[in-house]
């Protein structure tokens, strides 16, 4: 519960810190532009859907939303951000040893499952042509991700590859081939 409040509280300061237009930095020095968008961006209608909107109409996506749904974090990922998610589809989810989603999803690991989640959220905008090979990123759980570039594409840590692209109102939503897992 403490470390849910402590990641809830990261996203709180780290949108207050993203004002409109604003730069982001990464740990590689690398700078990219966070797409302000203020509340006045996210709108409900089905028109301009914010990430949990669209996450919960692709049937892709569906263990990621059931996650998100299991930490309480679908309030915070619906706040106007902006967010990068990067979010691993449904057979990235059945790639990881069985029992682990179900485990994380348990009432009782709902810190660690908060820690994975946030693990897949930047917050501010990365466009994928502003990736570089070697950035590093800041997630919200406050560990990194390492972005390289492969046959001129973003791989995250190595592994999770990009398969999709879908803005959002809130962000941007990469559908990745893999889970992110943090190290211990």
């Amino acid at each position: 519960m403490k470390k849910s409040i402590i990641i809830l509280g990261l996203v709180g300061l780290a949108l207050v810190s993203c004002k409109k237009n604003e730069t982001a930095t990464t740990d590689s020095a690398t700078t990219t532009e966070a797409v302000g968008q203020g509340q006045e961006a996210v709108q409900d209608d089905v028109s301009n859907p914010n990430i949990v909107q669209l996450a919960a109409k692709n049937p892709d996506l569906s263990t990621l939303v059931t996650a998100v749904k299991a930490a309480n974090l679908t309030t915070s990922l619906s706040n106007a951000g902006p967010f990068t998610v990067f979010a691993p589809l449904n057979s990235a989810f059945e790639k990881l040893p069985s029992g682990t989603v179900e485990g994380l999803l348990k009432p009782e690991q709902a810190d660690a499952l908060s820690d994975v989640l946030g693990y897949h959220t930047y917050v501010g905008v990365i466009k994928e042509e502003n990736m570089t090979d070697g950035q590093s990123l800041g997630m919200v759980n406050g560990k990194n991700i390492k972005i390289t570039i492969v046959d001129g594409k973003p791989v995250i840590n190595g592994k999770a590859k990009i398969v999709a692209t879908v803005p959002a109102s809130n962000g941007v939503v990469y559908a990745i081939d893999e889970v992110l897992l943090p190290e211990k």
